[in-house]
């Protein structure tokens, strides 16, 4: 009988030999709040407001949802990265909005329309910085500046 079968035909005195178990491979237990890797887009909130910013020069009304957006969830106590993308982009409208105010009462001197394309600039410019930031989720070094 060539078939073992186990306890049976084991001398006293022999150790039993053990199978191997199998173990699974289980993947690394990922953080709750981790920033956007390379190749995913995090959608945070300061990001959705910086892209109805961008939507705003060729859909008027979405500007104005964005910085109403960003008054409502600057006053529900976000994190401090946050509250600075909140100033940051709450003061760029007002620029944006001031320069092209600006800019169409200009248009009859012929200076508007240079004033209305630096606004159009300053606008897209800022929100881009603000959601490349907000995407490795980092503060805005200068909140409060007027520039860009």
């Amino acid at each position: 009988m060539d078939d073992k079968i186990p306890g049976l035909n084991e001398m006293p005195g022999d150790t039993p030999k053990a199978a191997p178990a199998a173990t699974p491979a289980q993947p690394a237990p990922q953080p709750a709040s981790a920033p956007a890797t390379a190749s995913s887009f995090d959608f945070n909130q300061p990001t959705i407001v910086a892209v109805l910013y961008l939507l705003g020069p060729f859909v008027g009304i979405s500007g104005l949802v964005g910085l109403v957006l960003a008054y409502v969830w600057r006053s529900e106590k976000p994190d401090s990265w946050e509250a600075t993308h909140y100033t940051y982009l709450i003061r760029g409208f007002w620029i944006w909005f001031g320069a092209t105010v600006l800019g169409f009462i200009l248009l009859f001197v012929l200076i508007g329309l240079f004033v209305l394309v630096a606004a159009f600039a300053f606008i897209i410019v800022r929100a881009v910085m603000s959601i490349i930031r907000a995407q490795k989720h980092e503060p805005m070094p200068e909140p409060e500046t007027w520039l860009v």
